[in-house]
């Protein structure tokens, strides 16, 4: 999705993102994306781990294909 941005569009972006939240609120809004994007890995994170976990648990016993 933000594979071609760019250097000068991430840069008008910010700029964007200043001139609306201006410059006290931007480091709140940082954190609260750092926080969410965190809490959207972990969880993700998670269901990987829970999804491999049952895999293992329904092959157990099993032979492997050959």
């Amino acid at each position: 999705m933000f594979n071609n941005i760019g250097v000068s569009g991430l840069i008008l972006i910010l700029a964007i993102a200043l001139i609306v939240f201006g410059p006290s609120k931007l480091p709140q809004l940082g954190r609260a994306f750092g926080d969410t994007l965190r809490e959207f890995r972990n969880s993700t994170r998670n269901i990987m781990e829970d999804g491999e976990h049952d895999h293992l648990i329904e092959n157990e016993g099993k032979k492997p294909p050959l």
